[in-house]
C-alpha cells in the first residue's frame, strides 16, 4: 500500500513484489527497508513499529528501485503506570540487563554475584559468583554494572564494573560456559583497572553503544562531600569524570577508536568520549534513536540529566568541576565552554530529599501504551521516579511519580530488558520491579 496507519506501540507489516521490466516477478531478491523518522516509526524487514504520533515515510530498495509509502501514527490513549514485583529477596541488588534477543533478566549484587531471573523466577545458582574478587560493600562501592557484548549469542562474552579487593574500579571481561545459565568465574580477563582511593564516585555504569563499542563512567574519584580539590573533572590526562569509549574486539586489552575526539593528541588520554561528569549514576542509548543519555549527580544544588545526541563526534565537556547544572560552581566560571545539560532539577531538604539523580532509559517497549519515546529517570534520595518526553530539543511533559514510587527504597537503577520494557531496582529491601500498565 502507499500509506498505512498504525496505533503507537503496535505493528503493521507491509510487503512488497520485486519484478522485472516485463512486470515477471523476481523471488529471492534482497529488500532493504528504512524508515524516514525512526522516533515516529520504525521498520524491520517489513514489520512497521508505531513509536509516537506522528507522519513519516518508509521505502523499500530492492535492485536499485525502491518505492515509499507513507505512515501515519495515531495516539492512543496512555496507560497508567505502575509498579508490578518480578522477584525479592536480592541482597543490595545494583543493576538489571538482559542479553540481546534473550528473555532472561540478569541482576548483580553490590557482593559480587550475578542473578538470573527466568520465566519470572530467580534461578537457585548464581549466574557467576564473583565475591572473592570484589570489595563490598562501603558506600557505592562493589559489583555496579554489567554488559553483554552485542554478539553474546555467538561468543558469550560480557563485561563488568566493580570495585576490587583494593577499592580500585575493574573492568573485566567474562564467558559463558556450555550451560547458558552458568559463567565461568576463571575466565576473566582485566580491561582497564583505575585506582580509586574515596568510596564515592566512581561512576560504574557500562554500555554497548549503537557503533558496537563499549561505553564506559567514571566519577570524579572524590567523596562526597569534597569538591573536586584535584580538579579531576577538567584533567584529560586520567580517566577520572568521563566517559570513554573503547573496542573490545581490537588490540590488547583493548583498541582506541580512530574517530575517538582525542585521538592524536598528547596531552589526552585516547579513550576518553567526554568529561567533566561529576558522578554518571546510569546512562543508556536510546534503542531506537541513538541518543546517549546520562544521569549526572550534582555537588550542592543541582541534579542533570545530560543527551549526547546520536551524531555527536563526541569530545563534549559537561563542566565539573567548574559548573554545577547550569550554574557556576567555581566563581568566574565561563558556561559559554561547557554543554548545558538538557534537564537539571533542584536538591530539596527532608523529608524529600531530592539529590542523586539515577539515570534510566527511553521506555520502547511496547506494554506502556502512550509511553513511547517517554524517558524514566529518578532520584536515590527520595526513591522517586520522574520522567520527560524530548522535543525539539527540551524536555517536555514532565512528570514526578511519587505515588507510584511508593514502595521503591533506594531507588539505585532501573534496567531494560530485550523487549525494552523497563524495571527499577529498589536496593534496601532487594526487590525487582517492571514498569507495567496498571490492571
Amino acid at each position: 500500500p502507499s500509506a498505512v496507519s498504525v496505533d503507537e506501540g503496535d505493528t503493521v507489516r507491509l510487503s512488497v513484489r520485486v519484478a522485472d521490466r516485463e512486470d515477471t516477478e523476481l523471488t529471492g531478491r534482497a529488500v532493504a527497508w528504512a524508515s524516514l523518522d525512526p522516533a515516529t516509526a520504525t521498520v524491520v524487514d517489513g514489520l512497521v513499529t508505531g513509536i509516537a504520533a506522528g507522519q513519516t515515510s518508509v521505502t523499500a530498495t530492492s535492485e536499485g528501485v525502491s518505492d515509499t509509502a507513507s505512515v501515519t501514527v495515531l495516539a492512543v490513549e496512555p496507560s497508567v503506570p505502575s509498579l508490578e514485583l518480578v522477584e525479592e529477596g536480592f541482597t543490595l541488588p545494583t543493576f538489571l540487563t538482559s542479553p540481546p534477543g534473550d528473555g532472561r533478566l540478569f541482576v548483580t549484587e553490590l557482593a559480587g554475584q550475578i542473578h538470573i531471573i527466568d520465566g519470572g523466577s530467580r534461578l537457585p545458582t548464581p549466574f557467576i559468583d564473583l565475591t572473592s574478587v570484589t570489595g563490598c560493600c562501603e558506600r557505592s562501592k562493589g559489583l555496579l554494572a554489567m554488559a553483554f557484548h552485542p554478539d553474546y549469542a555467538s561468543n558469550g562474552l560480557f563485561y563488568v564494573f566493580l570495585n576490587d579487593l583494593n577499592g580500585d574500579s575493574r573492568l573485566a571481561e567474562y564467558q559463558v560456559t556450555s550451560d547458558p545459565d552458568v559463567a565461568d568465574a576463571g575466565s576473566g580477563r582485566d580491561l582497564l583497572i583505575v585506582p580509586q582511593q574515596e568510596v564515592a564516585h566512581v561512576g560504574g555504569q557500562i554500555a554497548f553503544g549503537p557503533d558496537g563499542y563499549l561505553y564506559v563512567a567514571f566519577g570524579d574519584g572524590t567523596s562526597a562531600g569534597e569538591a573536586d580539590e584535584p580538579r579531576n573533572g577538567q584533567n584529560l590526562e586520567n580517566f577520572y569524570s568521563t566517559m570513554l569509549r573503547l573496542d573490545v574486539d581490537s588490540g590488547w586489552p583493548y583498541g582506541v577508536p580512530s574517530d575517538n575526539p582525542f585521538v592524536g593528541d598528547a596531552s589526552s588520554l585516547p579513550e576518553i568520549w567526554a568529561y567533566g561528569l561529576r558522578n554518571p549514576w546510569r546512562f543508556s542509548f536510546d534503542r531506537v534513536t541513538g541518543d546517549l543519555y546520562i544521569g549526572d549527580v550534582g555537588a550542592k544544588a543541582w541534579e542533570e540529566i545530560d543527551v549526547q545526541d546520536a551524531s555527536s563526534a563526541g569530545g563534549e565537556n559537561y563542566g565539573w568541576s567548574e559548573a554545577e547544572g547550569t550554574d557556576c560552581f567555581r566563581v568566574g566560571c565561563d558556561m559559554s565552554s561547557f554543554e548545558p545539560p538538557f534537564h537539571q532539577y533542584a536538591h530539596t531538604a527532608a523529608p524529600s530529599c531530592s539529590g542523586s539523580v539515577t539515570g534510566g532509559y527511553v521506555y520502547r517497549g511496547s506494554a506502556l501504551r502512550g509511553f513511547q519515546g517517554v524517558y524514566f529517570f529518578g532520584d536515590f534520595c527520595d526513591s522517586v521516579i520522574r520522567s520527560f518526553r524530548p522535543s525539539g530539543g527540551s524536555a517536555t511533559e514532565l512528570e514526578t511519580w511519587t505515588e507510584l514510587s511508593t514502595p521503591i527504597s533506594g531507588l539505585v537503577s532501573f534496567g531494560e530488558d530485550a523487549d525494552g520494557e523497563l524495571y527499577v531496582l529498589s536496593i534496601n529491601d532487594g526487590r525487582v520491579y517492571r514498569i507495567a500498565p496498571e490492571e
